[in-house]
């Protein structure tokens, strides 16, 4: 059993099972944030661990048809490559009354909540806009995993630069929304959201570009208080295995190892780094008394 935290209200020992919840959130779209949410889905499985996935941006649908591809992929080959247990949650349109909202937010925190007792890890996907779902699901992260392009456009959705002093002017909107919910989630139940931004697509080309980039964004961790990771770096092969739903990490149990290039060995300790750095409690197995 887990033990990943404590009952709401209750000052005495972590809960026998709660999940741990990680929140893939970036208000701009091409990102990464379903890639790397399919990513850690698949690699948490493979851990051992139940999973239960969340798609709060069911308007672009890309981790739903992600996962519908792998369903596909696994009744067509027969292979046992393990899947999550899926659930897909509407944003609220903007003529949508204040009921119909509020029915869609309590829909929400119910398959959260009922998912944390049901399994041991919940990876949700959130959309590129602000919404109040999206808002609801950022309050419930334990980890929030941010991935952004290493550019100043994707820097953009966590702060304001001023392009001639190249100084940080402030904070930018999804950077104040994350602020509100990690007070929102410890006024809740007492927990913290640990925020980790991943920066994709690094350059191994030592550009000024980047290292602007790394400097500010650096500068900018220690005023908001969240911790930066490598991610993925440009590899074609993440857009291909979407078609068949699957990631770097099936590549070995769905072609033998003969399947796996350097780049695909490189790729798979991509993902590694990335779930290591997540500092997760451990799987089921591993935290089980001896």
């Amino acid at each position: 059993m887990l033990g990943f935290g404590k009952k709401r209200g209750d000052d005495g020992p972590a809960d026998s099972k709660r999940a741990h919840v990680i929140v893939v959130g970036n208000e701009k779209g091409g990102s990464g944030k379903s890639t790397t949410a399919m990513h850690l889905i698949v690699a948490l499985l493979q851990q051992g661990r139940s999973v239960a996935s969340i798609d709060v941006d069911a308007r672009q649908g890309t981790l739903s048809r992600y996962i519908a591809n792998r369903a596909k992929f696994v009744q067509a080959s027969g292979k046992d490559l393990g899947e999550s247990q899926h659930y897909i949650v509407e944003i609220p349109l903007e003529t949508a009354n204040a009921t119909e909202r509020d029915a869609e937010l309590e829909r929400l925190r119910l398959l959260i909540e009922g998912a944390m007792i049901n399994h041991d890890a919940i990876v949700i996907d959130t959309p590129g806009s602000a919404s109040m779902v999206s808002q609801l699901a950022h309050s419930y992260a334990d980890t929030l995993v941010t991935p952004i392009n290493d550019s100043f456009v994707d820097f953009d959705v966590l702060a304001h630069v001023d392009g001639t002093a190249m100084t940080i002017k402030g904070p930018s909107h999804y950077a104040e929304m994350v602020w509100e919910q990690k007070k929102v989630r410890a006024d809740r139940d007492g927990g913290s959201i640990d925020w980790i931004v991943m920066r994709n697509r690094l350059s191994s080309l030592d550009a000024l570009n980047k290292r602007e980039v790394e400097r500010l964004i650096r500068e900018l961790s220690q005023r908001i208080r969240f911790r930066v990771i490598p991610g993925f770096g440009e590899r074609v092969i993440f857009r291909e295995l979407f078609l068949v739903g699957l990631t770097i990490m099936d590549l070995k149990d769905a072609g033998g190892p003969q399947a796996l290039s350097h780049s695909h060995h490189a790729a798979r300790q991509e993902v590694h780094a990335i779930v290591d750095a997540l500092s997760l409690p451990p799987p089921p197995e591993m935290s089980a008394p001896a």
